[in-house]
């Protein structure tokens, strides 16, 4: 049985070994999320695939960041492939131009806080201002939803602070740097289980590696299902 609270990320080289992928995973997952990486390996043509003849939801994943008008253009072109999610960087310019350009559509825009995969050594070498990465990550949802977002992608572990934002009523959480419990990080730096980013307030969970290099995927994919729906899933997290 499907839930539509795991988006599972098809980060595989290209349209084929993604379309191998999520027939193994068949009615066990039904939400996709396609990222940069696919883009010019037929990732487009493999999300219109998965949403016209599968009926999967799809979550195009492509951080865009440019001038507002540029913004705005860009996301009414990926309209026309009936999108469920867009990621757009959380500047307040850039998901203001996004919301304009996705008006009429019914294509959700998500601004990117800051990258699970940085830490605040990261930071300082991008020269982003100093403070406490959560502090900073909460500020940018907070900005990001007043801009008109329809949610936020950031790690589970500012969910809950996020979620207690009166900015976020109604607004989508979606954390990546999701791990099952003994899982590898990999690259990712700020990390939490399935069933403790829920209960910090995730609305949907992001799992890629995980699942995609398993040896048998589904059966990855419905422990991590299980996990979603376990008590521990239920208990905030403090």
């Amino acid at each position: 049985m499907s839930d539509d609270r795991l988006i599972v990320a098809l980060d595989v080289p290209n349209i084929l070994l993604g379309q191998r992928l999520a027939q193994e995973l068949g009615n066990s997952v039904s939400f996709y999320k396609i990222g940069l990486g696919m883009l010019t390996t037929g990732g487009l043509a493999l999300a219109n695939e998965l949403k016209q003849e599968q009926g999967k939801r799809i979550f195009l994943d492509m951080k865009l960041f440019d001038i507002p008008n540029t913004i705005e253009n860009a996301v009414r072109g990926f309209t026309q492939f009936d999108l469920d999610f867009l990621t757009v960087h959380g500047d307040p310019h850039v998901v203001a131009a996004a919301k304009q350009g996705a008006a009429g559509s019914g294509m959700k825009i998500l601004a990117v806080t800051i990258l699970t995969a940085l830490d605040r050594q990261d930071l300082d070498n991008c020269l982003i201002q100093p403070g406490d990465v959560s502090d900073l990550v909460v500020e940018r949802a907070a900005r990001a939803f007043e801009a008109g977002a329809d949610g936020v992608i950031s790690s589970p572990h500012e969910a809950a602070a996020i979620r207690a934002l009166p900015e976020a009523e109604g607004r989508l959480i979606v954390t990546p740097g999701v791990r099952p419990a003994g899982a590898e990080l990999g690259d990712q730096k700020r990390v939490m289980t399935p069933a403790q980013a829920i209960a910090n307030g995730a609305d949907h969970v992001v799992v890629g590696r995980p699942i995609c290099k398993a040896p048998d995927p589904m059966e990855a994919a419905t422990r991590i299902l299980a996990e979603m729906r376990s008590p521990q899933a239920l208990q905030p997290n403090h």
